[in-house]
């Protein structure tokens, strides 16, 4: 059967707009795949969320030409436990890199992106809303809601959505809890180190960027309705009783903004369609790696349908993934359930903090950790 399309990918964020142009370097013809977004790239270029990508991540957007983009490197990394002894600084120097990784904003990172893609001829619908998947044994038709159907042999779900009920194997928890985040500025900055500090209530990120930090402070939801309700100077207060006087004081905050956090990991695949990134997974952001478990979701599927292009690279694309995502999965998740599921100051976070000292003392241990933020566990 002649398709429109070798490939649609649905879903032109950071990781559809990578596995595109992944495919094109790995030798398919560019005009055989199209990329659809449900937004322009007008309103995508104004997203001014902060985003982490690991130095991994870096060498995928390097291998495909969109490097550099706009972003503050981060060459330390401060993991600690309020309150408790022990903590981790992992460096730069120790693992022989330029940085351990970056803070740029999605807006940014599409906008490069996205004209990488139109340089080399992908096919870009935008804005366009699917609203179902028609598979049979030859292609699958999408169906849209402002335009004509079209076809493709392969379907791949980049962003959350719509997917093949019957082939969507959810997994599905929520932590009660919320994350606020803002743009930061402090008193006593420490240039291009990020800090992962760990509170009674939740982990509470502060990544380098720009003029001060992007913070992600995860607290339980009836606190950050709390949060959310008082004035800077109140906000800033709280902040700095939560922190500590690492930075020395909290000076300015820019509009603060929460969203409730959970667990989806859908292993979802058919003859025809896969999901990646935020389509097959969406992890608390402790450790800031949803992103980077995307991107190495494109590496990986982009070698492979390079090969082939049916049902035994999607199998084989799946099982080529399970060790990556669980480890990647689980690391976020057991951290993520130790504040939901104990009582503030519990037993369990004291034994975090003190693990925490124990793995900065044992190099091995130190370097498993820091090799699985920065590259994850290679395929």
């Amino acid at each position: 059967m002649q398709t429109d399309f070798d490939i649609a990918i649905c879903g032109a964020g950071p990781v559809g707009l990578t596995l595109a142009a992944l495919l094109v370097k790995h030798g398919i013809t560019s005009q055989r795949i199209a990329l659809i977004d449900a937004k322009s790239i007008e309103q995508t270029s104004r997203d001014p969320r902060s985003i982490a990508l690991s130095y991994g991540s870096r060498q995928i957007f390097e291998a495909i030409n969109s490097w550099p983009i706009a972003a503050t490197q981060i060459n330390q990394i401060h993991v600690s436990r309020r309150g408790h002894f022990g903590r981790t600084l992992i460096e730069r120097e120790e693992y022989d890199l330029p940085a351990l990784g970056y803070v740029t904003r999605y807006g940014a990172m599409v906008t490069a992106l996205n004209a990488h893609a139109s340089s080399i001829g992908i096919t870009l619908i935008r804005p366009a809303n699917v609203i179902d998947l028609i598979e049979n044994d030859e292609a699958v038709t999408l169906n849209f809601a402002d335009r004509a159907a079209l076809t493709a042999k392969i379907v791949v779900q980049a962003e959350g959505g719509i997917f093949i009920e019957q082939v969507k194997k959810s997994t599905h928890r929520d932590y009660d809890q919320t994350a606020i985040v803002a743009h930061v500025t402090v008193s006593s900055p420490i240039a291009h180190r990020a800090f992962e500090r760990f509170t009674d209530e939740g982990p509470l990120a502060l990544l380098p960027q720009e003029d001060g930090y992007a913070l992600v402070w995860c607290v339980k939801a009836d606190t950050a309705q709390g949060l959310l309700a008082l004035t800077d100077a109140e906000f800033l207060e709280q902040l700095g009783t939560a922190f500590g006087t690492r930075l020395g004081r909290f000076t300015a905050t820019r509009p603060r903004n929460a969203f409730p956090l959970g667990l989806n990991a859908q292993a979802a695949s058919s003859a025809r369609t896969v999901a990646i990134g935020n389509a097959a997974q969406t992890l608390h952001p402790v450790a800031g790696q949803g992103l980077n478990l995307g991107l190495r979701d494109a590496i990986v599927l982009a070698r492979l349908l390079a090969k082939k292009m049916d049902a035994n690279a999607l199998q084989e694309f799946s099982e080529s993934r399970v060790s990556d995502r669980n480890a990647t999965i689980h690391l976020t998740d057991i951290m993520a359930r130790i504040f939901t599921s104990a009582p503030a100051g519990g037993i369990s976070q004291a034994m975090l903090g003190f693990s925490l000292g124990l793995v900065d003392g044992i190099k091995p241990a130190k370097k498993l950790l820091a090799e699985q933020m920065m590259f994850g566990r290679r395929s």
